[in-house]
C-alpha cells in the first residue's frame, strides 16, 4: 500500500507541480537563510545570495516567497507519504507509527533545523493568506496519511475511519505544530521544561492512538 499526496486545492497550478531536481537544490540552499532570519526577514536578494545565483535567475524558479513555501511542503509531503507508507507496511503499524510520532515531537522540541523552519511558515501563515493556503493544504495532506493508518490500525475502510477519527488525526497534527511554536517561539522554556513538555505529548499521542487500536473487532476465542 502506497500513501500519496493529496493534490493542492489552489487556483496556482504551479504550486501542485512537483519539485525539479534544480529547484530541490535551491530550496536546500535557502532553508537555513529561511529558519535564520524568518519569512519577512529574508529578503529574495538574500535567498538568492544563498542559492548562488543573480536575482534575476532566482525568480526564473521561485517568483515569490509563496512558491518557496508552497514547493517546500510539495517535497517534504512527498518525504512525509514515503514514512506513511513504511508505516503501513510494517509488521506492526500500530508500533510504527508511534515510534514515528514520538520522534517527531522529540525533534520539535529539541530544536532541529527544520523545525525551526516550519515554526518560521508556521508564523508567516497567520500574517499571510497565500502561506496560510499552502500550510492548511499541508495540515490537509498529513490529516490525510494518518487517517489511512488510522484505518488499517482500527480495521476499518477509509471512508469509516475518517468519519470515526478525523478529529483524533487533526488533535495528532495541531500537537505536533503546536509543539513546535512552543520549543521556538520568544517564550521557549529551559531544557528540564521542554524534556516534560515532549514526555506530555508524546503520552497524548499514545492517548490517541489507543482509541483508535481499541476500536479494532475483537478476535473471536
Amino acid at each position: 500500500m502506497v500513501i500519496r499526496p493529496i493534490p493542492f486545492d489552489t487556483q496556482d497550478s504551479d504550486a501542485a507541480a512537483p519539485v525539479r531536481p534544480r529547484e530541490s537544490e535551491i530550496l536546500d540552499s535557502i532553508r537555513q537563510t529561511f529558519a535564520e532570519k524568518g519569512f519577512d526577514g529574508a529578503s529574495m536578494q538574500e535567498l538568492a545570495r544563498a542559492a548562488g545565483m543573480s536575482v534575476g535567475n532566482f525568480y526564473r524558479y521561485f517568483p515569490s516567497k509563496a512558491a518557496m513555501v508552497a514547493a517546500i511542503i510539495t517535497r517534504d509531503l512527498e518525504e512525509v507519504g514515503q514514512k506513511f507508507t513504511d508505516v503501513v507496511a510494517a509488521e506492526d503499524p500500530l508500533a510504527a507509527l508511534r515510534e514515528g510520532l514520538h520522534m517527531r515531537v522529540a525533534e520539535e522540541c529539541c530544536g532541529v533545523e527544520d523545525a525551526s523552519l516550519w515554526a518560521e511558515i508556521t508564523a508567516a501563515a497567520q500574517r499571510k493568506p497565500e502561506i496560510g493556503n499552502v500550510v492548511q493544504h499541508m495540515e490537509r495532506g498529513i490529516t490525510s496519511y494518518l487517517v489511512e493508518a488510522f484505518a488499517l490500525i482500527a480495521g476499518m475502510s477509509r471512508d469509516e475511519a475518517e468519519h470515526r477519527f478525523l478529529p483524533h488525526a487533526a488533535m495528532v497534527v495541531m500537537l505536533v505544530k503546536t509543539t513546535s511554536i512552543q520549543a521556538h517561539g520568544p517564550s521557549a522554556q529551559c531544557k528540564l521544561l521542554r524534556d516534560d513538555l515532549t514526555a506530555l505529548v508524546q503520552r497524548l499521542i499514545d492517548m490517541i492512538l489507543d482509541e483508535v487500536a481499541a476500536a479494532r473487532p475483537k478476535e473471536p476465542k
